[in-house]
This record gives structure tokens, sequence and C-alpha cells, in this order.
């Protein structure tokens, strides 16, 4: 009887101790996962808050403010735009002999070609409201900027409050976060280069030459091997000559359509707006046209070339479709003063214009029709866009494949004749509100084209930051 009650006590002892172990392991994995669990919010929340505040291209949406800031209206969020870099670069400007720049937009015999151009001294206007100077005239407008006046940067010799600057000029290379070469490629080219041969070509190579071996006698070039360094070769033949010995700077192109990778890509370089060739509309407000849909009376407007190589040839199948239609302005002209004139008058009468592809998957046109608030049809397949991470082309532009574009039964056209009037407005109204980050001039504005390209070179930095320390640790490697 003992011995019964006994073994039954035993079974009830190991029976509650196996359910106490089994619960207090269960305790123990749901302890566990709840703080595995609170651990992963926590990181998830603090990165978050780390893109929020240091990410130049987030999105602010939880603040609502009206465009006078003071949060009367509201869901306007913050544009990406306004999110500013913590502090302007710090720019070093190469001192070159004038003929690679400014002495190629003022040829004066009088004086010596092998001076630099001065801070004292005027600097000469383009020359052409058109044209491939004016189309690929970055490196113009960069160096000009540079060249301004040491002063306070936050104000003006009057007093006022100055425009915020993305980059200042310093005089000691020590300071610098990059070095600019002052090398009007484009122009060099437009000016010397355009027939490929004879004497005048060779000059265009002579001076290539001469920044090339400047460069390669520099400290600095050879401190970096060239990352840190910004050179502008926005026509798509610029410095062709010696590419190869650019591949590690950091390049303003226009586009990537006749670099091999090797050379230039996004990871390291910057798309650069063309110049607009068109001026600027600023009377087109909110309240001066009490309709603007339908007061733009042109459906769809096309002026330029069509006969053109490379991608640009899907102009000549969108010719054969579009012309002859009354609601379409589809025009062959080559650029002129009077060509200009129609075109700006065109645009702002335009609910949209179309942008295919040129030589390469870029073109001016796209800015022209933007400064007009002329919704544009991106017709390219390889386009890459300037300030894509700060922008948001879908806001203001269409897309459409090369495909797409040319499909049958008027598929392009009836795709516009239908679009939501209230969807273009938006389109229109974020157009207006974008329009100054492709405007070039000088001195520049906040956020205009020149600051815009100053902030798209600062945030290439870190990877040539990486570049540099990588080069230094193998230099080591080969001197031990």
């Amino acid at each position: 009887m003992e011995g019964g009650t006994l073994q039954r006590f035993k079974n009830s002892f190991h029976s509650t101790s196996f359910l106490n172990l089994t619960f207090f392991r269960f305790l123990f994995l749901l302890v566990a996962l709840i703080l595995i669990r609170e651990s992963i919010r926590s990181w998830q929340s603090g990165n978050l808050s780390d893109a929020s505040s240091s990410s130049p291209s987030s999105s602010v949406s939880a603040m609502n403010l009206d465009e006078d800031g003071d949060g009367d209206d509201v869901g306007v969020r913050i544009r990406d735009a306004d999110i500013e870099c913590s502090s302007p670069l710090k720019v070093f400007m190469y001192d070159l002999p004038r003929k690679y720049n400014l002495g190629m937009v003022k040829k004066d015999d009088g004086i010596n070609q092998e001076l630099p151009w001065t801070d004292q001294e005027v600097a000469p206007a383009l020359k052409t409201r058109w044209g491939v100077n004016r189309q690929h005239s970055v490196e113009y407008w960069m160096m000009l900027d540079m060249l301004q006046d040491d002063h306070d940067p936050s104000h003006n010799h009057d007093g006022k409050k100055e425009e915020k600057k993305a980059a200042v000029r310093v005089k000691d290379p020590e300071q610098a976060d990059v070095f600019f070469v002052p090398f009007f490629s484009s122009l060099s080219f437009n000016t010397y280069g355009r027939i490929m041969l004879g004497p005048e070509a060779k000059i265009d190579k002579l001076l290539q030459m001469g920044v090339v071996e400047m460069l390669m006698e520099s400290k600095w070039w050879q401190a970096s091997q060239g990352h840190d360094h910004v050179i502008v070769v926005h026509h798509p033949n610029a410095f062709r000559y010696y590419r190869e010995r650019l591949k590690d700077s950091i390049l303003i192109v226009a586009d990537f359509g006749r670099y091999p990778k090797e050379i230039a890509q996004l990871q390291k370089d910057v798309v650069a707006p063309y110049e607009h060739v068109v001026p600027m509309w600023k009377e087109d407000d909110d309240d001066s046209i009490a309709d603007p849909f339908a007061s733009r009376n042109i459906l769809l407007f096309f002026q330029g070339r069509v006969e053109r190589k490379d991608d640009g040839t899907v102009r000549r199948t969108l010719a054969k479709l579009l012309e002859n239609r009354t609601d379409v302005h589809f025009v062959n002209s080559l650029p002129s003063e009077e060509g200009v004139e129609q075109a700006t008058k065109g645009m702002r009468s335009s609910r949209f214009c179309l942008h295919p592809a040129g030589d390469t998957p870029s073109s001016c046109r796209l800015f022209d029709a933007i400064v007009s608030h002329c919704v544009p049809v991106i017709v390219s397949d390889k386009i890459e866009l300037p300030f894509e991470d700060e922008l948001d082309y879908t806001e203001f532009a269409l897309f459409f494949s090369a495909e797409e574009a040319i499909r049958p039964r008027d598929y392009l056209l009836n795709y516009l004749r239908n679009f939501d009037k209230e969807h273009w407005l938006r389109m229109w109204k974020r157009l207006k509100e974008v329009s100054h980050h492709f405007h070039y001039q000088h001195p520049p504005k906040t956020d205009d084209a020149v600051n815009m390209i100053w902030k798209q070179v600062q945030r290439k930095l870190p990877a040539a930051q990486l570049a540099i320390h990588r080069l230094q640790r193998h230099n080591l490697a080969d001197r031990m």
C-alpha cells in the first residue's frame, strides 16, 4: 500500500515538473520573441529617422506647410530640392590660361592668352541666344560662379540677404573638397573640332592635350588620380581624344550615350541640363489665365531636326505619324533666331511638348518645354535625367518607350487627347515649381541649375573619397 502511494507521488511529481519545465520554456521563448520584435522596431525607427533627417532625396511628408511656411494649407509636402547639403562645397579652381576657357568666348589679341582670367575682370557674355554653344554652356556658368568676388557668403555688399550658394571657392587647395578644371571642352569642340579634320581640329586636340599635361603634373591630381576633380564634358564629343585619362574624375555630362561605362557612369558622374534656348516664362501665373488647359489650343508640339543618328532615328517614324494632324504642330527645322521665336510661342500654346531622343538619348528640347510649362512627352529608352535623386519627373512629364510612341492606330495621340484635365493641371503647376532648377544665370540663385549641379557633385564625394582611400592603401602596400 505504501509502495503504491509512493509510486503515485513520484509519477505526480515528475508530471508536475515536466509541466512546469514546459511552461517556463514557453515563457522564456515568449519573452525572447517580444524582445526581438521590439529591437527590430527600434532599429527600423532609427533608420527611418536617420533617412528622413540626412538623406538628400527624402521627402518630408509629415509636415504640412503651405508656400508661406505658416502651415495654413494642409497637405503640401516639403519638396526634395528644398533639402540642402549641410555646408557649401569647397571648390578649388585651377588657374588655367584663358585660352582654355573665357578666352574662347572673348578673343582679344591685345591680351596674352596664356594669362588666367582674374576675379577683377568682367566675364564676357555668350554671343548667341541659340545653337550648340548656348545649349552646352554648362562649363561657362560653372566658371562664372567660381569667379564671384570673395565676400561674406550670407550677405551682399549692400547688406541684403544673399541667395544660398551650394559651392564656394577656396584659394587654398588644402581646404578644398573638390578641384574644378575650368576647361571649356564643349566650346573648344564647337569652335575648332566640329569638322573632325583639318588644322582647326588639331587646335581642339592641342587644347585637350595641354589640360591633360597640366593635370598630370599637378600634385593634387597625383594625390587622388583625379577622383576629386570636376571636369565638364557636356557635348557628346567634348574631350574626345583624352577621355580615358579622365575616367576617374567627376564628369559633368548631358547623358551617357557616347561613353563606355569604364569612363562615365551615373554612380560617379553628374547629369546636367542643357541650357534652355527659349526664354523662361515668368508671366504664366495662376491668375493670369482663367483656364490654362483650354487656352493651350495645340495638343502636341515639336519643332526641330527630324534626321538624327543613333537613338534619334525614331524621329523619322514619328514624323510620318504626326505630320499634318490638325491638333499637332510637327515641323522639321534647323536652329535659327526665327525658329526660337516660333518655338517660344508654340510651346507656350501647347499642352504637351514632344521630346524624342536626338543623336544621343537627350536633347535641349526637354528643358525648353520645362521652362515653357509645357508637359514634356519623353520618348527615349536610355535617357538619364538631371537631379533625379531630388525630382520625381513623373510629377511633371510623361514617358514612352520608342516602341510605344510609334504604335499604330494613333496610340500616342489618343492617349494625349484623352488625358485628364485635372491631372494635366497638377503637372502644369508642378512644372512652374521646378522650372527654376533648370535655369542658368549669373549671379546664381538658390537651387538654380548651377547650384543644383554643385549639390550633385557634393553627393558624389563619398564614393570619390572611398576610391581615394583605397588608392592610398594600395600605394602604401606597393612601397612595402
